[in-house]
C-alpha cells in the first residue's frame, strides 16, 4: 500500500537546477512536461543572472511520450545556444522523458564542439531529492565540463569551498561568504563557484587548487572524491557549518592544520574573535540566563547540516541540552550512522538522538510526546510553527519551506552569525511572551 507522505522538505532531482542557476551565467536547460519546470519556477529560488520561468523547456507532451522527444529536445539546445547569452548550458531531464527512453546524452553529445559548452544530467524524481540532484549536477559538471579544460599549474593557497545547497538552504550565500571570510583570515585564496560574479572564472580555476575544502555532514562528499581521483586533489571534509565561537575556532585550526599553517599565525586570530565574540554574549548575559521564558532543551527539525550546525551550537556555546534531532532531507542509508556519530560529539560527554524521517506529521506526533523540562525549542521550518504554538514553546525557523522573513545576506555562520543566531532567536521569545 502506498505511504503518505506529511509536510516533506525537499524537492525532486531536478531541483538541482537551482544549483545550475547558482553558477554566474550558466544556463539549465529542462528535457521534461511543462509542469516540472513551472515547479522549479515557482518554489522560491529567485532569479539571479536567468529567471526561473525563463528556462528553456522541451515541454513534453503526449506526442512525445508515443514518438519520442529527442528531436524536441534538439530543436530547444540548439534555439537556446542562439537567443540566451550564458557560458554553460546544462540539460536536465525529468520523470517522462527518462521513462520514455529518450537518450540525453546522445543528443547533448551532439553540441560538443558548440561555440558554449553543453552538458547534460540525469534528474528524473524517481532517481532521488533535490540534495542528490545537487551532487549530480557537480559532478556532470566535473567529468563533462573541467575534464576538457587544458591542464595547468596547481595556484599556491587556493582552496575550493563546498557546502550548503544552494537556494533550498534560505541562508546559503551569506554562509558561503562567511566561510570564504574565515578561509581568507588563514591566508589562503577561497574559490567558491556559487554567487555572484563568480562563475565560470571561478569554476574553471577548480582543477587548479591545493586543496577542496567539503564543509556538510554528507552532501558533496562524492564529489570532493571524485576531483580527488580526476585532478589529485586532497581534501578536508569537516562535517559541521561553524556557528559561534567553539566551532569557528576548531574550524579555524582544523583547515591550518591540513594547510600547514603555522599555529602562532593562527592563534592571534582566533583570540582576537573570540574576545569580541565574549564581549557581546556577556554584556547580555542577563538577557540569556533570567529570561524565565526561554527553553532549556531543544530539538531541530530540518536539514542533517544545519541540525548539526545548530546543536553544535546550543551545546557547546550555550550549555542547553539536547532532545531528539530530526534530519528531514532523506538521507542516503549509507551516510546515516556516520552522521549520527556526530551528534554522539558534544562537550562533556552530552549526546543526542538522531531520527532520520521525512514525515511531518509524525515528527510532530514524537515532539508532542517529548519531555523538555518546560517550554520546548524548536528549530526547523515554517511547518514546526503551529506544534510550537501549541506547545507554548519557542520557535526559530532557519529551513525550508522558509516564509518567515526574507534573508538577502545574512549568515548564521562564523563568529559574528552565533551572535545573529541569538539575537533572532531571542527576539522570537520576546515576541511570543510579550
Amino acid at each position: 500500500m502506498a505511504k503518505i507522505l506529511d509536510e516533506p522538505r525537499y524537492v525532486c532531482a531536478l531541483g538541482g537546477s537551482q544549483t545550475v542557476q547558482a553558477i554566474h551565467r550558466a544556463v539549465p536547460v529542462f528535457h521534461s512536461g511543462q509542469g516540472c519546470a513551472a515547479r522549479v519556477s515557482g518554489d522560491g529560488s529567485g532569479t539571479g543572472y536567468l529567471a526561473t520561468n525563463t528556462f528553456p523547456c522541451s515541454n513534453i507532451g503526449e506526442t512525445e511520450v508515443v514518438f519520442g522527444g529527442e528531436g524536441k529536445l534538439r530543436d530547444v539546445i540548439a534555439n537556446a545556444l542562439k537567443v540566451i547569452d550564458g557560458d554553460l548550458f546544462v540539460v536536465m531531464s525529468g520523470c517522462t522523458t527518462e521513462i520514455i527512453g529518450d537518450n540525453l546524452e546522445q543528443v547533448v553529445g551532439e553540441f560538443r564542439d558548440a561555440e558554449k559548452p553543453v552538458i547534460s544530467v540525469s534528474t528524473p524524481g524517481f532517481k532521488g531529492t533535490n540534495y542528490e540532484g545537487h551532487e549530480w549536477v557537480v559532478d556532470a559538471i566535473i567529468r563533462q565540463y573541467l575534464t576538457r579544460l587544458p591542464k595547468g599549474e596547481k595556484i599556491k593557497g587556493l582552496v575550493n569551498i563546498w557546502g550548503p545547497v544552494p537556494s533550498h538552504d534560505p541562508y546559503w550565500l551569506g554562509d558561503l561568504r562567511e566561510l570564504e571570510n574565515l578561509v581568507r583570515e588563514l591566508g589562503l585564496t577561497p574559490n567558491i563557484i556559487f554567487g555572484e560574479h563568480r562563475g565560470i572564472s571561478n569554476l574553471n580555476k577548480v582543477p587548479l587548487a591545493e586543496f577542496n575544502l567539503l564543509v556538510s555532514p554528507w552532501i558533496g562528499l562524492g564529489n570532493v572524491e571524485l576531483l580527488k581521483e580526476l585532478f589529485g586533489t586532497p581534501y578536508l571534509h569537516y562535517p559541521t557549518l561553524p556557528v559561534g565561537a567553539h566551532e569557528s575556532s576548531a574550524f579555524l585550526r582544523a583547515v591550518a592544520a591540513f594547510a600547514h599553517i603555522d599555529p602562532d599565525f593562527v592563534e592571534p586570530i582566533i583570540a582576537k574573535h573570540e574576545e569580541e565574540y565574549y564581549y557581546y554574549i556577556e554584556r547580555s548575559v542577563s538577557v540569556f540566563f533570567e529570561n524565565r521564558t526561554a527553553s532549556k532543551m531543544f530539538s531541530t527539525v530540518t536539514s542533517a547540516a544545519q541540525a548539526l550546525a545548530v546543536s553544535k551550537f546550543l551545546i557547546n556555546d550555550f550549555g542547553l541540552m539536547p532532545n531528539t534531532q530530526y534530519i528531514t532531507e532523506n538521507v542516503p542509508p549509507e551516510h546515516q550512522e556516520r552522521i549520527a556519530e556526530y551528534f554522539r560529539k558534544f562537550n562533556y560527554g552530552i549526546e543526542a538522538e538522531v531520527v532520520f524521517s521525512t514525515d511531518g506529521y509524525l515528527i510532530h506526533r514524537q515532539i508532542e510526546e517529548e519531555y523538555y523540562a518546560g517550554p520546548p525549542l524548536i528549530v526547523g521550518s515554517i511547518f514546526e510553527k503551529q506544534i510550537v504554538k501549541k506547545l507554548a514553546g519557542n520557535f526559530l525557523c532557519i529551513s525550508t519551506p522558509f516564509q518567515q522573513k526574507v534573508v538577502l545576506h545574512s549568515s548564521y555562520v562564523g563568529y559574528h552569525g552565533g551572535l545573529k543566531f541569538l539575537e533572532d532567536l531571542y527576539t522570537g521569545v520576546y515576541q511570543t511572551y510579550n
